[in-house]
């Protein structure tokens, strides 16, 4: 009989006594502390078993599970006597981030504040036992009162740690689990530079100047900048998704995946399952699986984007929507299947992401959107950037951006799917009246403040694009901004039955100083597809010059005209 599959369960202690399904990663304990790392940050995507390998480490080393060889027999970790007698033998703070997903910085503040008090309400033995001294019981009083002061917050772990380093005569090991989720959601909703100083302190006297810590992690999905957070941490090691330390330790491997759908009697779907939800790579380790999507279809024998339709698609939707033309053109290449070539920064600067390309594609790699396949060896004579070529992760990736994109004009969609039957149709009175209405209700939603899209419309035409793909990657192949002819034009449509037509696209903002009216725009928009010769690509692919369609887009402010 096949395990049960227990889906959401983290806590380590009950996934063993439950006797639950669990691939052992224990061998990370022994990886870790034979590392001798003072604090260990590491990155993976969300959904990859950080949080379970952190209650993992807190069941090994915690005195209050002193004694609990059960959660451990059997497993790799307890083959080595040296580790068996390590068991249960240190004070840890173990503490997460995790749900610290507030929309203003007063309450972010508050959840932060709350997550304190209850670790100091966990160890109010403390004050019980009249083991403080009177300053230290004054001050622990301060930390669980109902409104202390933000340094009393900021040095509340460095304050704890020496406590227990006292009472129990040992170090500390601190776990600090999702410690980057207020930042995401501080960049999301706008006070990324409040945050800041609050957060630098906080880890400052928790991982840097505290002589009561032994050891110390912290996980999350992105490695925040150094300057923003961990200026004062240079001793800090980080492992990212690209190092090789601890590879295997997150996410299942293929041979773990394959093992258990024997295990559950679903050996003839390897492939399929390769193919929904392989695809990411650590270090060179390639052939990682996430383990959120592999115990979901064990449980449910459904294919189904499981990971990807997981909470914290806001940053990934809200980087691309508001991203200029560049960004979307990209991903509309990602989303034909095709591969992007750019330089990327592991270190994640928030307060520059905006249309930073670089630091938008660092993001979605990092969260596991995107994979490396390879890169170019960095040329320090011509001090060049590393350049990586990236792809779409798999298909529950692909899946999910095409999902994401769809949202886009979910308020719009009945006008927008109606515009699609009127531009097949060659229906051009009602493509202008679908049209503008869609551009009425979406401009503003992918300008996102930046301008009048009068003025850009790239940042609408290419989300507009993006619509196409996902509405029309059945019948046409849709690329933009490709060279035919003698020029770039800006989106093609072209039949993948030779029975049906194609299209070609251009689209002009009206120029007062050269065009009088939308007419006169769209009429320059027609001469360009015509003097540039678009159609040659198509015609070269065997589709004759009747069997293509072509038509002006004009913009003027959230006016449309379109004309043929």
């Amino acid at each position: 009989m096949p395990r049960t599959v227990a889906i959401g369960k983290q806590d380590f202690s009950v996934v063993r006594e439950q006797n639950y399904f669990y691939i052992d990663k224990t061998s990370f304990i022994k990886q870790w502390w034979e590392s001798g790392d003072d604090t260990t940050l590491i990155t993976r995507p969300r959904r990859f078993g950080k949080t379970l390998t952190m209650s993992m480490l807190e069941c090994f080393f915690s005195v209050d599970y002193e004694g609990r060889r059960d959660l451990f027999e059997g497993l790799s970790i307890w083959q080595e006597e040296k580790y068996r007698n390590l068991q249960g033998t240190y004070p840890v703070i173990s503490l997460s981030f995790a749900r610290v997903k507030e929309v203003t910085y007063e309450a972010t503040k508050e959840k932060l504040y709350e997550i304190i008090r209850n670790l100091y309400s966990k160890y109010s033995f403390l004050l019980e036992e009249n083991f403080l001294r009177k300053e230290e019981e004054e001050y622990y009083k301060k930390v669980i009162s109902d409104n202390p002061k933000e340094t009393t917050i900021t040095s509340a772990i460095f304050q704890l740690s020496s406590y227990l380093h006292r009472y129990y005569g040992k170090k500390v090991i601190i776990l600090l689990d999702e410690y980057d989720t207020p930042m995401q959601e501080a960049y999301v909703n706008g006070f990324w530079d409040k945050l800041v100083s609050f957060t630098r302190s906080m880890f400052n006297s928790t991982f840097k100047t505290n002589p009561s810590l032994e050891r110390g992690i912290m996980t999350g999905i992105t490695r925040v900048s150094r300057e923003s957070i961990f200026s004062d941490l240079n001793h800090l090691e980080v492992v990212t998704t690209t190092s090789d330390k601890y590879a295997t330790c997150f996410g299942f491997t293929e041979e773990e995946v394959f093992s258990s759908l024997e295990e559950f009697g679903l050996g003839e779907e390897k492939e399929k399952v390769k193919f929904w939800y392989d695809g990411f790579v650590f270090g060179k380790h390639e052939d990682i699986y996430n383990p959120w999507s592999i115990l979901n279809f064990l449980n449910k024998k459904i294919y189904d984007t499981y990971w990807a339709n997981t909470s914290a698609n806001s940053l990934a939707a809200k980087l691309i929507r508001e991203g200029n033309y560049r960004i979307k053109m990209s991903l509309e290449q990602l989303l034909q299947g095709e591969h992007i070539k750019c330089s990327i920064e592991e270190q994640i600067v928030y307060n520059r992401l905006g249309d930073n390309e670089e630091a938008v594609w660092s993001l979605l790699t990092a969260g596991g959107y995107l994979k490396i396949l390879s890169y170019d060896k960095v040329d320090l004579i011509e001090d060049q950037d590393v350049m990586y070529e990236l792809a779409l992760t798999n298909y529950e990736v692909k899946r999910m951006f095409r999902r994401l994109v769809k949202d886009w004009f979910g308020t719009v969609k009945a006008d927008y799917n109606d515009f699609i039957k009127a531009l097949l149709g060659g229906n051009l009175k009602e493509m202008n009246a679908y049209m503008n209405r869609v551009a009425l209700q979406t401009f503003s939603y992918f300008d996102a403040g930046k301008g009048p899209m009068g003025e850009e419309p790239e940042r609408f035409y290419h989300g507009f694009v993006l619509g196409l793909l996902v509405e029309l990657a059945g019948t046409h192949v849709i690329t933009s901004n490709r060279e035919s002819g003698f020029g770039r034009y800006d989106v093609m449509l072209e039949p993948k039955k030779r029975k049906d037509y194609a299209y070609i696209l251009e689209f002009k903002t009206c120029d007062k100083e050269e065009e009088e009216s939308l007419k006169d725009t769209v009429k320059a928009a027609l001469d360009q597809i015509e003097k540039k010769q678009y159609e040659a690509s198509l015609i070269a692919h065997g589709i004759p010059s009747e069997r293509i369609r072509k038509y002006g887009f004009a913009f003027e402010g959230k006016r449309v005209l379109i004309g043929e």
